[in-house]
């Protein structure tokens, strides 16, 4: 049973590891229309995910200081509470769109997200350029953003 079990295990991981490294490819049609032409920031995250308020004040810093260059965010809050989505956005002062995932329509297309935060850095031209399980490596992050406006 244990052998069954790593082995599942193992394939999972090796699934997981294989999509990361998997080349650029195009981002899910997820009802953004306002992302094309941009390098955006598609976030999942959730109001009770310590580590998602943690990565907050960094989104929106990044977002302030890139904006202007064609960078767009947008928040999908998943399994969450409307009201808390919106306190939270309020309070916090969020500069950039936040969208409520009630029906996990967005979740599924993006990849049935299910570990939050999990953040999607998209290209100009439609392509995932990174996708980060938790909080980004922000001196990463930052380079990648770079290069991806200057294209």
């Amino acid at each position: 049973m244990r052998i069954i079990i790593a082995a599942l295990g193992a394939l999972g991981i090796g699934a997981f590891v294989a999509f990361l490294l998997m080349p650029q490819r195009p981002a899910p049609q997820a009802r953004f229309p306002e992302l094309r032409g941009k390098v955006a920031v598609v976030n999942f995250w959730a109001t009770w995910c310590p580590e998602c308020v943690k990565e907050t004040s960094r989104m929106v810093e990044a977002h302030r200081k890139f904006s202007a260059r064609g960078y767009e965010t947008i928040a999908v809050a998943v399994r969450d509470q409307p009201a808390r989505v919106a306190e939270f956005a309020s309070q916090h002062a969020l500069p950039y769109k936040v969208v409520l995932d009630e029906s996990g329509e967005i979740s599924r297309s993006f990849g049935n997200i299910r570990i939050t935060p999990t953040t999607f850095l998209i290209g100009r031209d439609g392509r995932v350029l990174r996708r980060y399980v938790g909080e980004p490596k922000w001196d990463e992050f930052d380079r990648l953003v770079e290069r991806a406006l200057e294209n």
